[in-house]
Formats: C-alpha cells, sequence, structure tokens
C-alpha cells in the first residue's frame, strides 16, 4: 500500500511540474498554444490519475481486464504508451516543420548571393545545374566541356557547392562560371532545390541537371534537352539502359531493376533508369512539382511529376566510372535501404 502512495505522489508532482514548466514557457512567450494545451492535458491526465486511480476501470472495462493480475497497472501503461504515440508524432510534425523552414531560409540566402554576385540578368534560357561537394578535381574536367548553346539556344552552367572543403567554389569562378557556395553539407537533393530557385526567378526555361563527378558526359546534354524544345516531353531521364554504361556494381544493378519495377507499379511510369541524376524538364513544369528530399531526390522527382501529369520520357546517355575521388553515396545495403524509404514516402505523400 505504502509504495502505491508513494507512486501516486510522484504521478502528482511530476504533473504539477509539468504544468509549472510549461505555464511558465507560455506565459514567457516561448510556448505556442497548442504546445502549452497539449502540456496542460498531459499533465492533467497525470494528476487525475494519480488522485482518482478508480478512473482506470474505465479503461479496464474497454480492454476486458478487470479480472486480469495488475489489471490497473496493464491499463494505465496502454494508455500512457498511446499518448507517447501520439507526442512522437506530434513532434515528428513540428520537426518536419522546422526542416522546412530551416531549407527555406538557406535557399533564400542562396539566392541572395547569387543576385548579390551576378546580378539578374546573367541566365540563359537552357542552365546546366550541378551539386558538388569536393568534387573540384572532376569539376575541372566536366565544366570545360559544357556546350555553349543546343539548337541555338544559349546555355549556361551553375554549379551549387553543398558545403565542400577542397576549394570548389574558388576553382569554379577561376574558370568564370557561376556558382553559390553552401556553408554546410546538405544532400544532392537540397543543392538543386536551390539551383532550381534561381533558375525559376531568373527565367530560365529549360533545366539540366548532372552530377559534379564525372560519370556523365557533357556532351550528350542536346539528348535530354531536344525532346523538349520539340515539344515531346516536359520531362526526360537520362536512361543508361537504353543507352551505355561502365561495368559497374552488380548488386547495385540488380537494384536499379528492382527500384525501376517499384516506381513503375506505384507511378504508372515506364522508367528505364529511376536513379540516374542526368535529366532535363521545362522550369514550367518543375514549378508543379514539390521536392522534399535532401538525398536520393531522384525517385521523388520522377514520383511526384508523374502524379502531377508532367509528360515524362527518357533518352539514351552514357554512365561512366567515376575518374577522382570517392563516391558520396555509402555501402550497397544502405543506399538501397535509404532509396526505398525515399519512394515509399514520396508515394504516400
Amino acid at each position: 500500500m505504502g509504495s502505491l502512495i508513494a507512486l501516486r505522489v510522484i504521478g502528482i508532482f511530476f504533473g504539477v511540474v509539468i504544468l509549472g514548466v510549461s505555464f511558465d514557457r507560455f506565459r514567457k512567450g516561448r510556448l505556442r498554444r497548442i504546445d502549452f494545451s497539449l502540456s496542460f492535458l498531459f499533465s492533467l491526465i497525470i494528476v487525475v490519475i494519480a488522485l482518482y486511480p478508480d478512473i482506470a476501470n474505465i479503461l479496464l472495462g474497454m480492454l476486458s481486464l478487470r479480472r486480469q493480475a495488475f489489471a490497473r497497472l496493464i491499463a494505465i501503461l496502454i494508455f500512457s504508451n498511446f499518448i507517447i504515440w501520439l507526442l512522437l508524432f506530434y513532434t515528428r510534425l513540428k520537426i518536419n516543420e522546422k526542416d522546412e523552414q530551416f531549407d527555406k531560409l538557406i535557399r533564400a540566402l542562396g539566392v541572395e548571393e547569387f543576385e548579390r554576385v551576378y546580378g539578374t540578368g546573367k541566365i540563359k534560357p537552357i542552365m546546366v545545374i550541378i551539386p558538388a561537394f569536393n568534387e573540384a578535381e572532376n569539376l575541372c574536367e566536366v565544366l570545360k566541356r559544357i556546350p555553349s548553346s543546343v539548337k541555338g539556344i544559349e546555355m549556361s552552367a551553375l554549379v551549387v557547392d553543398d558545403g565542400s572543403e577542397d576549394g570548389t567554389c574558388q576553382i569554379v569562378r577561376g574558370m568564370a562560371y557561376q556558382v553559390v557556395c553552401n556553408k554546410i553539407n546538405r544532400g544532392g537533393g537540397a543543392a538543386l532545390r536551390l539551383g532550381y530557385d534561381i533558375a525559376s526567378k531568373y527565367g530560365a526555361e529549360i533545366v539540366v541537371t548532372m552530377d559534379a563527378d564525372g560519370q556523365h558526359l557533357p556532351e550528350e546534354i542536346e539528348n535530354l534537352v531536344i525532346p523538349i524544345i520539340e515539344g515531346q516531353y516536359d520531362f526526360v531521364i537520362g536512361s543508361r539502359i537504353l543507352g551505355k554504361r561502365e561495368k559497374d556494381d552488380p548488386i547495385r544493378f540488380v537494384g536499379l531493376h528492382m527500384f525501376n519495377r517499384l516506381i513503375n507499379f506505384l507511378s504508372g511510369t515506364t522508367i528505364t533508369d529511376c536513379s540516374n541524376g542526368y535529366r532535363a524538364f521545362k522550369v514550367d513544369a518543375l514549378k508543379k512539382v514539390k521536392l522534399r528530399q535532401d538525398q536520393f531526390h531522384t525517385s521523388e522527382l520522377i514520383i511526384d511529376a508523374a502524379k502531377k501529369g508532367i509528360r515524362i520520357g527518357e533518352a539514351p546517355v552514357t554512365v561512366l566510372k567515376r575518374k577522382h575521388g570517392v563516391s558520396k553515396k555509402g555501402k550497397n545495403w544502405k543506399y538501397g535501404l535509404n532509396f526505398l524509404k525515399t519512394i515509399l514516402k514520396s508515394w504516400w505523400r
């Protein structure tokens, strides 16, 4: 009996402390009304159960536990776990909200930097966006091979340096190409969103994305862009399956085919190379797509574009092995799990 009384006293004390701290933070403007309301409700439940434990009999009836040993304690534990899961879900929503706000801030700062350095009239109708993280050595070879036009339409390149530590920004500037320098590494998807913002704001009509590691051939940009110029598609994905590839990891190649089938099943497409970052699309079509993934973003773009009714096609391209440096994708199993998670999250959203 004494231990139960002590437990009730602890419960009352815990509930009152939560209520007091929440009220103090709310009074000082450090807690929103919804957060204070949840804290108040949570602490009130704890205090009421501690003062009137017989109220748990309602739960006993609902769970058919009246004849079980420690029935009241089991009912309270089940109820508390339910509350905890609700709070975890709510916390996750808040974290996602903060992540989106942070993303918008970083992108706004990047656009501001671009305008400060280059002004507002430096974007060509076709814009090649290259996210880069410690790829200075490869970029030296990639940038100088980017054509100046396709079908008579002018083209320029923008490198989004994603927190590199190898002097990427200085090297790109030295080659007279445009570059925006993020202070922290956030991932290829986040870097591309910044590039999309710049392309959209300053009047680019077609965007091409390619990797900085030398795996994509700049000479094949026209394969992706011409179907858009001719009005066949709004979004063209480069396919190593339709084109050529240097021999790569057999596990990843098998995984590519599996993920192709999954994405095609979920979104009703007929894509043969869902993980290729070499692609082109009309900026007007891109504005319709909601992108959130910082990593493994290729599948997200395909799935959301298909949902929005954007015309998707493919073009043959060549994918080579990287010449310098090491891959940032990680181990096969980790890459596969994260890619699968992104597919399911994007489709469900």
